[in-house]
């Protein structure tokens, strides 16, 4: 039987892996990681990616060793090292998991299938999550196929794998790959272990308040699942999430709970949509959702663009998101969308290079979830109403005492009342008071909100009525949902593209 090679990805996990369950039934298996010091490289991965993914591999290292296996781990470029394995073992089968990546991984997969169709290697690739591949019928397919693909069992192993091992030892797995600006001092860990001790800690204890408190930057570290970064890099499947979720929802009684649950399963639906609709339109990476758009794009600005992601915006709550999220690789999904709204709509800078720094930042990076957010709070989608956020008014709302700013601002630390939320009205005397001087101070807004806001307004307005631009039809996912599932999505529910697993 030929040599059957796992090809481990973003999917690090020997649970629920349909690629090693089909190598492991099919022959003797190979399991192989590449670590593409290129990728690690380009503009929107980081340091404090690869260090998740460093844990998580080692991980699986402990999960393959139980099974009387081995990872394979090699350094360089994905078909060198598979043209390595065919003059070391000949004819092989390649077995891996589909990746909605960034445009740099799908040239690599270009390049990996033109290599097999050359050397009459064959190539089984399984899906990742509950996105349909090809992507020609998305809209008639991509509902009922979600609701069946989390519904069918988990990839099961054989009880015994005849694993194979190569002569060649595994690299050193390196602790740094790239530099940082900024140490990621209180990231996650990577791991299985890891997502098995966060789901239980959700499903059991911190979902209880999920409904109502993953908005505030004070409740949501609690109360929002974070497991994000897990199910980016496969440390556990989507499917395994979703059938303990379901679960968890019938076992508990409390109906606030369940409502909980309940809203947190309609994320994970809505998790695969914006990657279902990055698979169908993987160009807005690059270019805007709605071409006409482009047209607006203005001129980068140095100076805004770093401060605003330094965070020294002059907006507390604006900065304050950015510097939790330097030191975190998290945050909730609305300050999310307050800080590229922060950066497009109120500082006017171009899109683009927002969202490849927030890319960095994220240790939850996922391509086919970032772009799509991105282009939808910066106006670049059809979006029927433009998600402005006045960080003022977040603020207000969400951090009314002041704790989250005061804890990630120390130049506000001694500011009370209504100006922690406006510092740049208060008097000289107060500014004397709070200890600011020529060296130590917090610095005033680089632009007057609502000028801004009203500029960028109409002039979206203006190219909307001049190519006859109309927003995206916000009851169209309710006409598209199987029958058996609208009763349970309500209009508002549906219209609200703000929903996110983050």
């Amino acid at each position: 039987m030929n040599l059957q090679v796992v090809w481990f990805k973003r999917d690090l996990r020997t649970i629920d892996n349909q690629a090693l369950a089909a190598a492991s039934k099919a022959g003797p298996v190979l399991c192989v990681y590449v670590l593409e010091s290129e990728y690690w490289q380009l503009p929107d991965t980081s340091n404090r990616q690869w260090q998740f993914v460093r844990e998580s591999l080692v991980d699986l290292q402990e999960q393959l060793h139980k099974l009387g296996g081995a990872l394979w781990i090699t350094q360089g470029d994905v078909v060198e090292t598979l043209t390595r394995l065919k003059h070391r073992f000949g004819a092989f089968t390649l077995h891996s998991h589909e990746e909605q990546g960034n445009a740099w991984t799908f040239a690599r997969d270009r390049a990996v299938k033109r290599w097999c169709v050359a050397n009459q290697v064959r190539w089984h690739e399984y899906a990742q999550f509950g996105v349909v591949r090809p992507v020609k019928q998305r809209e008639g397919q991509f509902h009922e196929h979600w609701f069946t693909y989390m519904s069918e069992p988990q990839a099961e192993l054989p009880r015994e794998i005849n694993f194979v091992t190569f002569e060649v030892p595994s690299i050193y797995l390196p602790f740094d790959v790239t530099q940082d600006e900024y140490p990621c001092l209180k990231r996650q860990s990577g791991g299985r272990t890891q997502a098995l001790a966060t789901l239980t800690s959700f499903l059991t204890r911190r979902s209880e308040r999920y409904r109502g408190s993953i908005s505030s930057p004070l409740t949501a570290p609690a109360a929002c699942s974070r497991l994000s970064p897990y199910l980016a890099y496969g440390c556990i499947s989507l499917k395994e999430l979703v059938q303990q979720t379901n679960a968890a929802q019938e076992r508990t009684v409390n109906s606030y709970w369940r409502r909980s649950l309940n809203d947190f399963a309609k994320r994970l639906w809505w998790h695969c949509y914006f990657m279902q609709r990055f698979e169908s339109h993987c160009y807005m990476e690059n270019r805007p959702l709605v071409p006409q758009m482009a047209q607006l794009e203005p001129e980068f600005d140095a100076i805004k663009f770093d401060a605003w992601k330094h965070g020294r915006t002059g907006w507390p709550m604006v900065d304050a998101c950015m510097r939790y999220l330097h030191h975190h690789g998290w945050i909730n999904f609305r300050m999310r969308a307050m800080l590229v709204s922060a950066a497009t709509y109120s500082l006017g800078l171009p899109w683009q290079p927002v969202a490849q720094w927030l890319a960095k930042l994220f240790v939850d990076y996922e391509p086919g979830i970032h772009y799509p957010q991105v282009q939808m709070q910066s106006g670049q989608a059809s979006n029927s109403i433009l998600r402005i956020y006045n960080p003022v008014h977040q603020a207000q709302r969400l951090d009314p005492d002041g704790l989250f700013v005061k804890r990630w601002i120390p130049e506000l630390q001694h500011i009370e009342g209504a100006w922690l939320f406006e510092p740049w009205q208060m008097p000289n005397n107060l500014r004397r008071q709070a200890g600011w001087n020529e060296q130590y101070f917090y610095p005033t807004p680089l632009v007057d909100f609502e000028q801004s806001h009203r500029q960028i307004k109409a002039a979206i307005a203006e190219l909307r009525q001049r190519y006859n631009l109309h927003p995206a039809d916000r009851n169209k996912e309710r006409r598209r949902l199987p029958a058996s599932r609208k009763k349970h999505r309500t209009k508002s529910q549906l219209a609200d593209n703000q929903l996110s697993l983050f």
